[in-house]
């Protein structure tokens, strides 16, 4: 479990290929103090740490992960947001998130505020967003703040611009989306209705 506070902003240095699975090696502050099989969200992915070395971690990612995220399109120097699993003796800042992403949104539209930027997406899911609800886009956790089906907004504060990969996105990149799981329950069970 996760909060959608993102940590670090990690660096992939190396992509190894080995039959359906890749291994990316990440090179990070927080690298250091990770363990081996340990949890860690990769751009909102839940991923296990496979191997360390002084600054690195390697994680693994199995063909279905590569198929369902943004994973398959990182490259060597690719800015990955970094959040180690939630603790239970602290505060929880952002909202409940599992590191499953449910699918892939396209950014469509970036626009100046004037002090804040308001990201446009575009997603096919069977999952809604909901104004001022949750939605964790590359295991940032953040607040709709417009909602039609298929499509939604948010608006980013220059501290998360700058303390996660958002300064990097472009329009036309594509994002990995975590719906809220409250929502995603009451969806499903308004689909049994």
């Amino acid at each position: 479990m996760f909060t959608g506070i993102i940590e670090e902003i990690g660096l992939v240095t190396e992509i190894r290929q080995d039959g359906g699975n890749v291994h990316f090696t990440i090179q990070s502050n927080i690298s250091n103090e990770l363990k081996i099989d340990q949890s860690v969200a990769h751009n909102g992915c839940c991923l296990t740490v496979v191997g360390l070395s002084p600054d690195h971690h390697v994680v693994t990612a199995i063909h279905e992960t590569l198929q369902k995220t943004n994973l398959g399109s990182w490259v060597v120097g690719s800015k990955i947001n970094l959040e180690r699993c939630m603790s239970f003796n602290g505060r929880l800042d952002g909202h409940i998130v599992q590191g499953h992403v449910d699918g892939l949104a396209k950014c469509v539209s970036i626009t100046d505020e004037d002090g804040s930027w308001r990201y446009r997406f575009e997603y096919e899911s069977e999952f809604v967003t909901v104004e001022k609800g949750s939605i964790t886009i590359n295991g940032t956790s953040l607040t709709v703040v417009d909602s039609e089906d298929g499509a939604f907004s948010v608006c980013i504060i220059p501290y998360t611009f700058e303390h996660t990969n958002f300064h990097n996105l472009a329009v036309g990149d594509e994002v990995n989306l975590e719906f809220d799981i409250i929502g995603k329950y009451v969806a499903r069970l308004m689909n049994k209705a």
